[in-house]
């Protein structure tokens, strides 16, 4: 699957939200301008067909439906929820969502604060599986040298 470059997915997520010209174009743009205020440093991408948010791996993705709109969390179930806006797909493994619908408002500091502990749990990940990488390494080496020392000698 083709990556859109930023500048290009930003394109895309505009054209979403115009083409949706009823309260769903209105929610998913003000949901976008509270993930890039919660964390400034996020990546817009398209992928799916949908918007994406990213921040060393997925944030969320901005799905449409008819009657909401839908922030899937990619590690939201990893992801510290105190303020209970998970409300969707709760009963996965991995992911979480939040089902936007007509009228709703939007718990700003929470939900920004749901932005950044997802980030977090991204950049966590990044760091264990380098640690893991790294690890994985030095225990082969170390192996290698040992097995080298202990090679029987021929007679």
């Amino acid at each position: 699957m083709k990556k859109n470059a930023p500048a290009d997915a930003s394109k895309l997520i505009d054209g979403r939200i115009e083409a949706l010209d009823d309260w769903r174009g209105a929610m998913l743009s003000r949901l976008r301008a509270l993930i890039h205020q919660a964390d400034p440093k996020v990546v817009e991408e398209w992928k799916w067909d949908v918007p994406v948010w990213s921040q060393g791996g997925i944030i969320c993705t901005g799905e449409s439906y008819k009657k909401a709109v839908k922030l899937t969390f990619a590690k939201g179930a990893s992801v510290k929820d105190p303020a209970g806006l998970f409300n969707s797909s709760l009963e996965g493994g991995t992911r979480r969502a939040i089902d936007f619908r007509e009228g709703d408002k939007i718990d700003e500091k929470p939900f920004k604060a749901l932005i950044r502990e997802a980030a977090k749990v991204n950049a966590a990940s990044k760091v264990t599986k380098t640690k893991a990488k790294t690890l994985t390494k030095t225990l082969a080496k170390t192996l290698a040298k040992t097995l080298a020392k202990t090679k029987p000698k021929k007679k």
